[in-house]
């Protein structure tokens, strides 16, 4: 195991800093990173408080779909934390952005997701159409769905067995938790969904595809080594900072243990106990 004492980086020291005086905004991944369930952790005020004080913006991103945005706006204000709809950006917008790209023409979908999720998609003008085999969709979306039922699951492999576009919103395996138990998330739905019909999605969103992080480029009109991408999974926020030519800050604070960042291959450019490191590392760089 690598020497590590609160944080550590690919980078030599004078290198981080420097490198960390160039960002500009910090995209901040939710569940793991900022909370744990419903709980926030002790140093994401301070860090969020750190991040105006130097003049640096952040936006909140979410590989969980099973919320709309109003319904993240309201926990996080629950949690102390007043943000917009503009500093917020889960898989459900990043698979209606998609959509409109790429099957313009697609307007009924199959949605296997939560009541939450199939009301952002209706607000945007889908049609969510029936468990039913005489109510043809345009394509099939399948979800992290905690209201997950056989009967809908059933007609999802259906419609997916039928080669009809199939996009998935995430590949993550499961959602962190601070509950006793395991909550399968959309890659563990889709696992099942292929050894059913031997498909795979079309494409799956979310972290790690860069799209996740252009928007947020292009809406500041940033540089990529500009936003640092925070999260506490290697194999999507990382990787997506990696495939978007961000930096990628990996915290040790929700899944993913310092033993399997030990193997992590390419290795996050910094991996810190938690973001209240990063902020005393931002306040450093700054000279403050």
């Amino acid at each position: 195991m690598k020497e590590f004492h609160e944080y550590r980086s690919v980078y030599p020291h004078e290198e981080l800093l420097a490198r960390l005086r160039r960002i500009r905004h910090v995209a901040l991944d939710m569940d793991g990173t900022i909370y744990m369930g419903m709980s926030l952790f002790a140093w994401t005020q301070p860090f969020l408080a750190e991040l105006r004080e130097l003049g640096i913006g952040y936006s909140f991103l979410t590989n969980n779909p099973s919320k709309s945005i109003a319904d993240y706006l309201r926990k996080l204000e629950s949690l102390g934390i007043r943000a917009t709809r503009e500093e917020m950006y889960t898989t459900t917008l990043a698979t209606i952005d998609y959509l409109r790209e790429h099957h313009p023409s697609a307007r009924r979908l199959f949605l296997l997701g939560t009541p939450s999720m199939v009301a952002e998609f209706e607000a945007a003008g889908f049609v969510p159409t029936a468990d039913s085999p005489d109510d043809r969709p345009d394509a099939v979306v399948v979800a992290f769905d905690m209201t997950l039922c056989y009967d809908r699951l059933c007609r999802a492999a259906w419609w997916i067995s039928q080669g009809l576009p199939y996009i998935a919103t995430n590949p993550d395996r499961v959602c962190p938790t601070d509950q006793r138990t395991v909550l399968v998330d959309c890659g563990s739905i889709c696992a099942c969904l292929e050894h059913a019909t031997g498909r795979r999605p079309d494409i799956t969103l979310g972290k790690p595809d860069p799209n996740m992080l252009t928007g947020i480029l292009t809406r500041h009109g940033l540089q990529p080594d500009q936003i640092a991408m925070v999260g506490d999974r290697i194999y999507t926020d990382v990787q997506m900072a990696h495939n978007a030519g961000a930096m990628g800050v990996l915290v040790l604070s929700g899944e993913t243990t310092l033993e399997v960042a030990d193997q992590a291959d390419p290795q996050p450019h910094l991996t810190a106990d938690h973001i209240g490191i990063l902020g005393r590392l931002l306040r450093e760089a700054h000279g403050r």
